[in-house]
């Protein structure tokens, strides 16, 4: 009797028809993601090292943020995240669409929005899931326990890199900066950092821990909704700040289905 199943169930597969050509290469095509390491255009200063950009809005800048669009655009994308919530960028994009955004510096608008625009791309996705980094109670435990070292490296390390994009920033411009921050050894270093804190923390009392448990977890969950937003054979782009270009590339690249394009091949030189 199960050999008479067997026959039958081969029977079928035989006779079941393949999908058309087109299908499948629709099924089988990656879902391609470039991410866009970015400053803070419009100067929040949420990080712990700030960069101060000048005012984006200005018609040299605005200029040079035209070039940075249609040269990537050349990758011809379906799909756009940003750092923002979903609604918030959902209901502006809208109006920027409409033409009745006012006026933004935010990278999200200058960059974002516009490519979206430019490949007529109906709706942008909010990948932004907001968090606070508890560093004060790191701060206070290498203070308080002899590891003060381990602060006044990451505070260097993070002057040296904001003293690179500002001299990159002023006498190359914003893509050359945008190159900078993307380039994949420099990220690495900067994440590095996060390693450091582990050291600061003892039995039970782990500050170093959760500054660094909270950080990866906001990336995962970046990540989470940039695989919940994306198709099989979409092309995407996001645009993120810097700082988050190390993890969210690390699981764009894990991620079965997934392959990960280097944003230094669009930006313009």
């Amino acid at each position: 009797m199960k050999f008479f199943h067997l026959i039958v169930a081969a029977a079928a597969l035989m006779l079941t028809p393949p999908l058309p050509a087109k299908q499948r290469s629709e099924a089988s095509a990656p879902t391609q993601v470039m991410i866009v390491g970015t400053m803070h255009f419009a100067n929040p200063g949420l990080d712990y090292r700030n960069l101060a950009v000048d005012d984006v809005l200005a018609p040299k800048r605005q200029r040079e943020i035209a070039v940075i669009v249609r040269a990537l655009s050349r990758f011809s994308p379906t799909a756009i995240g940003v750092e923002w919530r979903d609604d918030a960028a959902s209901t502006a994009y809208a109006k920027y669409k409409e033409g009745a955004l006012p006026p933004s510096r935010d990278e999200t608008v200058q960059l974002g929005f516009a490519l979206g625009r430019s490949a007529k791309i109906d709706t942008v996705h909010g990948l932004d899931i907001p968090a606070d980094l508890p560093f004060e109670p790191a701060v206070t435990f290498a203070q308080s326990h002899g590891k003060q070292a381990i602060i006044d490296r990451i505070t260097t390390v993070s002057d040296q890199n904001v003293a690179a994009q500002d001299r990159s920033l002023k006498t190359e411009g914003i893509a050359a900066t945008l190159r900078l921050l993307n380039d994949p050894v420099a990220a690495d270093s900067t994440h590095a950092l996060y390693r450091e804190l582990l050291k600061l923390g003892s039995d039970d009392d782990q500050p170093g821990l959760e500054v660094t448990a909270t950080w990866y977890r906001r990336n995962l969950g970046l990540c989470a909704k940039l695989l919940q937003a994306a198709k099989p054979g979409d092309r995407m782009v996001v645009f993120i700040g810097a700082g988050h270009l190390t993890l969210l590339q690390q699981c764009v690249r894990e991620t079965p289905g997934y392959r990960l394009v280097d944003a230094r091949g669009y930006l313009p030189r």
